[in-house]
């Protein structure tokens, strides 16, 4: 390149924004007249509003009966003393501080009443578990120790001050 063609360039960038910008400028008569014309049109009937009916108010006049829609205290008491309790007092086992749900049975070891399972925990550990131990935080019992699964009883709130037991199990394989 010769240095014509290096001082032409800024000037031909120049007269190219120049000419486009000079075809922006071009009259916007026709879009006044549109919105002219449009603004004039009649436009539909808007309809008619539904008529909002009132109903009446209830007061529950009988100040002697009890709310129906909260449980009697009879009801709260047979809930909340009778029934499955968590033993707050026993010392916490090293898989109580995990879900159910991350825990992961690998295997088992020994045979007939003596066989233990092999529970991994999150952190990689692996766990020997017997029947009557502790595992999950749901106050979870074992019950039973399989070759393929573990099968527990787990504490959980009944929604009314009180407890209720639900079976809980973890099979070989499963996460």
């Amino acid at each position: 390149m010769n240095a014509t063609h290096i001082k032409l360039r800024p000037a031909a960038s120049l007269l190219f924004v120049a000419l486009a910008l000079a075809g922006c400028t071009k009259g916007t008569s026709d879009l006044r007249e549109w919105v002219d014309a449009e603004k004039h049109k009649k436009g539909e009937p808007i309809p008619v509003l539904p008529v909002i009916r009132t109903f009446e108010t209830f007061a529950y006049q009988d100040q002697g009966a009890r709310d129906p829609f909260s449980p009697s205290t009879a009801e709260m008491d047979t809930n909340t003393s009778s029934g499955p309790r968590p033993d707050e007092n026993r010392p916490k086992e090293p898989l109580e501080m995990f879900s159910l749900d991350t825990l992961k049975m690998v295997g088992t070891v020994g045979a007939g009443s003596s066989l233990e399972a092999l529970v991994k925990d999150p952190g990689g550990v692996i766990h020997r578990i017997h029947r009557n131990e502790y595992m999950g935080q749901a106050y979870g019992r074992v019950t039973t120790v399989g070759e393929d699964r573990i099968d527990l009883v787990e504490l959980v709130p009944n929604g009314q001050g009180g407890w209720m037991e639900r079976p809980a199990s973890i099979a070989v394989g499963e996460k």
